[in-house]
């Protein structure tokens, strides 16, 4: 079967590949710690599973809108006005099948070939897949350990070239946990400012995932002059445990957000209605179950980069949110597991999958191979138990 060329081009998501290796020793009565889970292993709110029962009593189970229902759309207003002192009116909102859809629909409607989008580097895994889906260019910049992985005015400014038309800000950022600070954006925020046809997406959906007092800031809050250039892009998955609900959101200029619309229009169509329904009641009926969460988060990270400090050799900065670490692990890089070498963050996450059952994501796909990628949405007996093993096998290292 002859298959289009664009497919050889792109990879299949990593972390869902760690996922599905992981369910599949489970299921052959292995018991596996997943660190390779990218959702919160919490329940979905009572009052939001209420709606959704509501929504079908009430025969909300028809095509909406392309775009969205209205409902939906204000409360996303409602939230960007309260959170970020940002006004928006309807036609700036799309509403999509989670965000990542959101995501691929801008890139879509944006990105032509021969343009290049600047990628800071650790990063989602998806965004570089993406960019290459639509024929434009990824320009992935590294952001050093010691910067705590995040973006310095400086390689910005060495990445933007001619045909640069977007810059991708994930924070905080999935894989690092790194969070920008204001004085951080509005460094960068500099460096843009003159480069008039650079737009910037805002990847927020760990927005309320912050520890230890972090306050929130956007781009878009920290220099108003770049807001017209900024697209914002959450949804409802993380913070209200709603992953599999499929709900994400973009803002931004009305004539881009309707050339996405039109995209979606011959996809998917409109998300489910259910979900939209139910999305409304979390970002409305706000409850303490979001607090409760994040401290819960915050109490981990703390256990888990305690772990971390007692492993010989492993550095990590300190994540400031989310729900995920990214350790350097290269100092066992060029030791054998048996007569197996161990030579990048694929061997040893096949190694500690093999040797430990415990999965966790090689930082290769994050565009960073000296790492790997830790989850600890996992309960504490997991986090303690999935350590304890790390710990063993990389004693077993020679």
């Amino acid at each position: 079967m002859r298959l289009a060329e664009r497919v050889t081009r792109i990879q299949p998501s990593a972390t869902l590949a760690i996922n599905a290796k992981a369910k599949a020793l489970k299921a052959k009565g292995s018991h596996i710690v997943n660190f390779g889970v990218g959702e919160p292993d919490f329940g979905t709110p009572e009052h939001i599973q209420e709606a959704a029962i509501r929504a079908m009593r009430d025969g909300h189970t028809r095509y909406t809108a392309v775009g969205g229902i209205d409902e939906l759309k204000d409360a996303v207003r409602e939230v960007i006005q309260n959170d970020y002192g940002l006004s928006y009116e309807r036609e700036d909102v799309l509403v999509s099948c989670g965000g990542k859809h959101a995501l691929y629909n801008l890139f879509q409607a944006l990105l032509d070939p021969g343009d290049e989008v600047i990628i800071p580097s650790p990063f989602w895994v998806s965004y570089p897949d993406m960019v290459v889906l639509t024929g434009a260019k990824p320009v992935i910049v590294p952001c050093p350990e010691e910067a705590g992985f995040k973006l310095r005015p400086e390689d910005l400014q060495a990445g933007i070239t001619e045909r640069t038309r977007l810059l991708i800000l994930n924070s905080p950022s999935n894989p690092t946990g790194a969070h920008y600070s204001s004085a951080e954006l509005a460094a960068l925020a500099e460096v843009l400012m003159p480069r008039e046809n650079v737009l910037i997406v805002s990847d927020d959906i760990y927005y309320r995932i912050l520890f230890n007092g972090q306050q929130w800031a956007n781009i878009a809050m920290v220099e108003p002059r770049l807001r017209p250039r900024t697209f914002i892009v959450n949804g409802v998955s993380k913070t209200y445990c709603m992953t599999g609900w499929r709900i994400g959101y973009l803002l931004g200029d009305a004539a881009a957000i309707k050339a996405a619309t039109k995209i979606q229009s011959q996809s998917t169509s409109n998300p489910t209605s259910i979900a939209q329904y139910a999305s409304v009641a979390a970002l409305r009926e706000h409850t303490g179950t979001v607090r409760e969460m994040v401290k819960v988060f915050q109490e981990r990270c703390g256990y888990v980069m305690g772990r971390l400090a007692e492993l010989p050799g492993v550095t990590c900065p300190r994540p400031a949110g989310a729900f995920y670490v990214f350790p350097n692990f290269s100092h066992y890089y060029g030791r054998k597991a048996r007569d197996r070498p161990i030579r990048s963050s694929l061997d040893l996450a096949d190694y500690l999958m093999e040797s430990a059952h415990v999965a966790v994501v090689p930082g290769g796909a994050f565009g960073e191979d000296r790492c790997l990628r830790f989850s600890y949405a996992l309960s504490m007996d997991d986090l303690k138990e999935g350590f304890d093993r790390v710990a063993r096998a990389l004693e077993a290292l020679v």
